[in-house]
């Protein structure tokens, strides 16, 4: 918003910049403290501040806010209960709501929604857990940050609902999100967040947990009726479910939450050889897969090279054929996410990514560099929200997956097969991988794979978009010692594709002096 007139210079010590907005209190204000730092300044509204029961609530509920921590919501730094109008003051959490995120992007995937349902359950813990209830989460009051989602707004619902504003019946929150306890105006206890977290992610999965129309019947329904879960992927139905009980005793706790909607943390072993203080003391080591042996597999033909512009067109640099026939018959050798498994292509051992076949005398490329999984790549774009090592006798190979974050990203997610070793021979290295992650058996070319250079890359990306179950699009490359390969959703240009992998490949590919 624009700063105007009518803006108040100082909120206690806090220099005010400008209005955020207005809710159930009152207004926000973006402010900064002496030293610089900014700052969300909520001022009560004139009838709060003149009610005493108000400013009672309110002081209480802000010691116990002052106690939350994790990493989830915006903690308390200051407040002032006895000024002439109320105020309190939370850290500035720059970026989107996730209403307004909902707007921008459309639904979240599963992975997104699984990772946003586990971040809100690790905020309702640490809000619980200082004896405080949120009473009105929903996505307006959730701020989907670079580093994650934080909950808004905590520590001041009760101290509103005390009011005589309220002391007519109304039910205070937002109907939609309304715990069918608080529709009826019945004691509130930390169930009702959790019933509210269900449908925040019904909401974020595109749907709308009681439908739409007049807040009255909203909470009706909340009482009487079932909730619409048909929006959410059916492997998140039976959680959310019950997180939407009628029962308060019924519905889960956030601990238990975090247990159904996190990734597992995988499985470490020790790695012999570890010295004190590397930082290298243990390395992921998932059980071992059984071998799949399906017949040898020929090595594809030889594919185009494109180099990539930086605009929507690209070109040829080779002449080779750019169509293959709408359907081909493929042999099944590896379901995409497998870590482990070994493959027999075209007379070498692909063993999680290593090439261990048809070896000759010739001494291998210095190792320069290895494949790393940071928590955020591309700029930001994309957090990843589980991953799977797994140590190999010529070095180490990886599956991890990652959803895009930013407000435009370019790909709603992807996930990443590669291994870290010695490789000599970088080309069948990566037509094997490729296979890997594109043979099903019953696929459909969608658009063939082509070899493209990115500029300001090295090395060559060969990319492929198939119809499966779902479309996709893999990009995979081979450079002296790292393999690797992505499958982005949903699919797109190539060309798009491989430019989107160069970015990811930068911050994937790590000096191994960096990493002793």
């Amino acid at each position: 918003m624009e700063t105007g007139v009518d803006l108040p210079g100082h909120i206690g010590t806090y220099v005010v910049e400008r209005e955020l907005g207005a809710g159930g209190m009152g207004t926000v204000y973006l402010a900064r403290s002496r030293g610089g730092r900014p700052v969300a300044v909520k001022v009560a509204r004139p009838e709060l501040a003149a009610d005493p029961s108000f400013r009672a609530r309110f002081r209480a509920e802000v010691e116990a806010a002052r106690q939350v921590g994790g990493f989830h919501t915006a903690p308390v730094v200051d407040a002032d209960p006895d000024a002439a109008a109320p105020w309190l003051a939370t850290a500035y959490i720059p970026g989107p709501t996730l209403s307004g995120l909902l707007d921008e992007q459309g639904p979240m995937g599963e992975p997104q929604l699984r990772l946003l349902g586990a971040a809100l359950a690790e905020a309702l813990q640490a809000i619980h857990g200082c004896g405080l209830i949120h009473r009105d989460l929903k996505p307006g009051n959730i701020i989907m940050a670079e580093d994650g989602p934080r909950v808004l707004d905590f520590g001041i619902a009760r101290a509103v609902e005390s009011t005589r504003l309220t002391s007519t019946g109304t039910a205070f929150g937002t109907p939609g999100f309304l715990s069918p306890e608080q529709a009826r105006g019945l004691e509130v206890g930390p169930a009702a967040d959790v019933f509210a977290l269900g449908a925040v992610l019904v909401a974020a999965a595109g749907g709308k947990a009681f439908g739409e129309g007049e807040a009255m019947g909203l909470m009706y329904r909340a009482v009487h009726d079932p909730p619409d879960l048909s929006a959410l992927p059916p492997g998140m139905r039976p959680v959310i479910a019950d997180c939407l009980a009628k029962n308060p005793a019924q519905r889960p706790v956030p601990a238990q939450l975090l247990d159904l909607l996190a990734p597992k943390p995988p499985q470490r072993t020790a790695v012999a050889g570890a010295g004190a203080g590397s930082g290298a003391g243990a390395a992921v080591g998932p059980a071992p897969m059984p071998t799949p042996t399906p017949p040898p597999t020929p090595l594809p033909t030889p594919t185009p090279t494109v180099v990539v512009g930086h605009g929507t067109s690209a070109e040829t640099v080779e002449d080779a054929p750019t169509t293959a026939p709408p359907r081909r018959a493929r042999t099944a050798l590896l379901a995409a996410g497998v870590a482990g498994a070994l493959l027999l292509t075209g007379g070498g051992l692909y063993a999680a990514g290593t090439f261990t076949g048809k070896e000759d005398d010739s001494p291998l490329p210095p190792a320069t560099h290895e494949l790393t999984t940071p928590i955020k790549v591309a700029g930001g774009g994309y957090v990843r929200d589980r991953e799977t090592w797994k140590q190999e006798p010529n070095g180490k190979s990886v599956i991890a997956h990652y959803a895009g974050i930013s407000k435009k990203p370019e790909f709603r997610e992807f996930s990443i097969t590669g291994s870290s070793g010695r490789f000599k021979h970088l080309g069948e290295e990566r037509d094997r991988l490729m296979r890997s992650l594109t043979h099903t058996g019953k696929e459909q070319v969608t658009d063939p794979r082509r070899d493209l250079h990115v500029p300001g890359s090295e090395i060559t990306y060969s990319c492929e978009t198939v119809t499966d179950a779902t479309v996709y699009t893999v990009c995979v490359w081979a450079d002296t010692n790292i393999i690797a390969g992505i499958k982005f959703t949903p699919s797109a240009r190539l060309e798009a594709a491989a430019a989107e992998t160069q970015k990811i490949r930068k911050d994937m590919r790590t000096p191994i002096a960096t990493h002793p």
